[in-house]
């Protein structure tokens, strides 16, 4: 009777171990995949002035004149300068724009970057399309290599048809170089970083 007793609390054991395991792999697994989603819930939803992605500019053009406004930044340890060629356009809901960033690698070796990025005020974020972005890839430059980067654009006009846009009529693009993270660091795309958030 004893040693049925001990086999049925090594069972028991053994099937709290497992499901403590399972737990822990579960909380691992979660904590890497909880960032790309959540950029991925960011980018669907404009949450945190996350930008959409499209492959056209629009068939549609709108009626209201919006300004938009340029900011670039550059994180620490990075030997770059980056500015937007103009620091504001107007465009009209629909129309697509080109805008450039100048940037330059101010050191003596190949340096590598990525841009992160948001709008602001966070309800434009939905309606803001790219069609073209230096911010999709790494860029590196050469010693003393100057850049020229286009970015391509436009505000979808059905943001014209919402009750909450109507008395919003500005808004800021906002990039931020960072330099690559490092090895073993997590490393969302799109506009999460700390740099990002704490412009939010």
């Amino acid at each position: 009777m004893g040693a049925r007793k001990q086999t049925v609390s090594s069972q028991r054991n053994r099937r709290v171990a497992g499901a403590a395991a399972g737990v822990a792999l579960a909380m691992v697994g979660a904590a890497y995949g909880a960032v790309p989603l959540y950029a991925a819930f960011c980018r669907a939803t404009g949450y945190g002035g996350a930008t959409q992605v499209v492959r056209e500019a629009s068939a549609l053009k709108g009626q209201r004149l919006f300004t938009v406004r340029f900011d670039a930044n550059v994180a620490p340890g990075l030997p770059w300068s980056f500015e937007p060629e103009t620091p504001a356009i107007q465009l009209r809901g629909g129309a697509t724009a080109t805008v450039f960033f100048k940037v330059r690698n101010r050191s003596a070796r190949e340096t590598f970057a990525t841009a992160r990025y948001n709008v602001s005020p966070d309800q434009f974020g939905v309606w803001f399309d790219k069609i073209s972005c230096f911010c999709f890839t790494e860029q590196h430059l050469g010693p003393g290599e100057s850049a020229e980067w286009p970015v391509v654009f436009f505000l979808n006009p059905a943001l014209e048809q919402e009750n909450d846009m109507r008395a919003m009529d500005s808004l800021t693009l906002s990039y931020t170089l960072e330099p690559p993270p490092a090895p073993g660091r997590l490393n969302a795309a799109g506009p999460l970083s700390d740099a990002a958030r704490s412009r939010l």
